[in-house]
């Protein structure tokens, strides 16, 4: 369903030369084109770069507790929808093993690693903070809009052994979410700063669990910031 080799993986192409990747995840039971979609649809146009190729993957359906085993397309299974509760391991960890093939693909087309962000939306987010804090510490950025992680989370115990240098962290909610909390969101913010993570969170009043104009405007700056078009080098 979910294979590096390009099916069920939406790309938006860069406009010029290919020299950055980010690699969005879509929330929980959506997809990646709809994710694409749904960020077209509020900013009136593409997350589109002269220099950044956009890649959407779409996650393999499996059993999700919290529909009552219902197939959904998510990242990974939970216990339940809460931050007090313990991660469901072995499906996080099978997908860091996918998503590091896609990661591998972009270096094996000549992209730098410290070229590639890892982010996404809602469980996306959490999928992305995984990734990158536990795996690949040495990529150039993460982002999270409307996500959390659980407070016993893996992400933290590996932090906690950990002095090398951390990649950035964009971390966005809605004060009105009642799917995942504001409080789960500035909680595990507060928890990553305090473990040694660069990080800024950005609160969006009366934002439910959405995406929002002024919030994706501020990513695609951010994503700017971290991956600015590299000047070509003419010998001269």
């Amino acid at each position: 369903i979910f294979h590096p080799s390009g099916s069920l993986i939406f790309v938006a192409s860069p406009a010029g030369r290919h020299t950055a990747s980010v690699i969005f995840l879509h929330g929980s039971g959506d997809t990646g084109q709809g994710v694409r979609a749904w960020i077209k649809q509020v900013l009136s146009q593409d997350l589109a770069f002269q220099h950044i190729k956009v890649i959407y993957p779409t996650a393999p359906a499996r059993p999700y507790t919290p529909m009552k085993g219902a197939l959904s397309t998510v990242w990974f299974d939970r216990y339940k929808i809460s931050n007090d509760c313990p991660e469901h391991i072995e499906t996080i960890d099978s997908m860091c093993k996918l998503l590091t093939e896609l990661i591998n693909e972009e270096i094996k087309n000549g992209i730098q690693k410290d070229r590639i962000l890892v982010g996404g939306f809602s469980m996306g987010g959490c999928m992305a903070m995984h990734l990158a804090y536990r795996y690949h510490q040495d990529v150039a950025g993460v982002f999270a809009l409307s996500s959390f992680l659980n407070k016993t989370s893996l992400v933290y115990q590996a932090l906690r052994t950990n002095d090398s240098i951390l990649p950035e962290l964009f971390q966005c909610h809605g004060t009105i979410d009642e799917l995942v909390l504001y409080s789960w969101g500035e909680e595990t913010n507060k928890t990553l700063k305090s473990l040694g993570v660069t990080a800024s969170f950005l609160s969006f009043p009366n934002l439910y669990h959405e995406l929002k104009k002024d919030e994706l405007e501020e990513l695609r700056t951010w994503i700017f910031k971290k991956l600015p078009e590299e000047m070509i080098k003419t010998n001269k």
